[in-house]
């Protein structure tokens, strides 16, 4: 072949690749961040390090990314090291903003990182035109399984009988029935041996409800002494709970997980309100956790969420993240619906509006489902919400970034 037909024959290749692969002629334009907003949404979650504060990050190209979570105090700090900045380079913005201050985020700090992470990766999608999900080597399943957490469900109200609502779960097409072992009002008398007793009940109302083959799934609420956590896992073990979410308390979890991993049998979940990655390493490297929850934007965002999913791929622990706000749920569907391993999502807007939030989630029969919107697949109706930050000015406020000899970023 001479070398101009073997040059024509090279080009059709490329040409028939290119067609193919979108992702291969989608390049990000460059463009720089202009503006960052957040927003209060009506019937805001009250919980601080769950806020669903809606985030926006505008560019010059009039391209704005949307994110959810953080409060205006804590945005504030790491949406100003974002604005003059390019938002193609998503891993060295987190970078940044993770290391250029004194002391390290906090969990707190982390989950607004999470929110302007999020909104980096809606951008990108929008560039491209492609949803997250794809950008991120595309789906793994067809849909997400879920369990219920406070949505509504026809037939069923807070009187009805533990078993009766456990069946109308699984009958509504959820994966698994999730109870709490220690359901007791605020500020009232908790008394946890009565509760350990009463556990055992209502597990074996929710067995008969969900079925032999049904799977529910109990929350301990960190409310028990480890002596007790013991005795409630024990009991309950003849009735095949799917995982016991937050047997131990939060403070010494790298302590008592290992220790009540190796005395009981019933699968663990843990980890909602842990932060990073460096939060669970160790448990998840050790196998003391089978379910890991983690979610955004706790974690810092979509960028450390699939670092997270493959620390627990590698180690064949299942995710099943803690919802915290309807856009980091659609997050969650882009991000750890790539992932390989055992997924449960926690859904919790059954039966609920979301009126600054014109199209969100693909939710049918107890699963959420992938789309093909670009980005995140979220529409944002600002006027249904008010404003609470502004930041148009980059930050460099006692801020001192060090930069390896081939311009990576290294600690402070």
């Amino acid at each position: 072949m001479n070398r101009r037909l073997f040059l024509k024959s090279m080009a059709a290749v490329g040409a028939t690749a290119l067609s193919r692969y979108p992702l291969l002629q989608a390049a990000m334009p460059k463009m720089k961040i202009t503006r960052i907003r957040a927003y209060q949404p009506p019937n805001p979650n009250p919980l601080f390090n769950q806020a669903d504060t809606v985030v926006t990050i505008e560019t010059d190209a009039g391209i704005t990314g949307i994110g959810e979570g953080g409060f205006a105090d804590t945005l504030r700090q790491p949406a100003g090291r974002l604005i003059g900045q390019d938002p193609q380079f998503i891993e060295r913005l987190w970078q940044d903003v993770h290391r250029s201050y004194f002391y390290p985020p906090g969990r707190e700090k982390e989950h607004a990182h999470g929110a302007l992470d999020m909104a980096l990766w809606d951008i990108r999608g929008k560039v491209m035109k492609l949803p997250v999900h794809q950008i991120l080597g595309g789906m793994a399943r067809n849909y997400c399984e879920c369990y219920n957490t406070g949505g509504a469900i026809a037939g069923v109200t807070a009187t009805t009988p533990l078993k009766e609502r456990a069946a109308a779960t699984i009958a509504a097409g959820f994966r698994a029935f999730r109870m709490g072992a220690a359901d007791t009002p605020a500020n009232t008398t908790f008394n946890t041996r009565a509760k350990v007793l009463e556990l055992r009940e209502h597990a074996r109302a929710v067995r008969e409800g969900v079925g032999k083959d049904g799977d529910w799934c109990v929350d301990f609420h960190q409310r028990f002494d480890f002596a007790d956590a013991i005795r409630g896992c024990d009991l309950i073990e003849e009735f095949a709970p799917l995982f016991v979410e937050d047997p131990v308390r939060a403070e010494g979890f790298n302590d008592d997980l290992p220790k009540l991993r190796k005395m009981v049998k019933v699968p663990i979940a843990a980890g909602e309100e842990w932060g990073n990655r460096w939060d669970f390493n160790r448990l998840v490297e050790e196998h003391d956790i089978d379910w890991m929850r983690a979610t955004l934007p706790n974690v810092g965002g979509i960028t450390e969420m699939m670092k997270v999913a493959a620390i627990c791929e590698t180690h064949f622990v299942g995710i099943v993240p803690h919802f915290t706000g309807p856009i980091a749920t659609a997050a969650l569907v882009n991000s750890v619906g790539t992932y390989s391993g055992p997924l449960l999502m926690e859904y919790g807007f059954s039966g609920k509006t979301l009126p600054h939030l014109p199209v969100c989630l693909d939710f049918k029969n107890g699963k959420l489902y992938p789309n093909e919107r670009p980005g995140l697949g979220v529409e944002f109706d600002a006027s249904k919400c008010t404003q609470i930050l502004e930041v148009t000015k980059f930050d460099t406020n006692r801020v001192q970034t060090y930069f390896r000899p081939d311009g990576s970023i290294t600690n402070w």
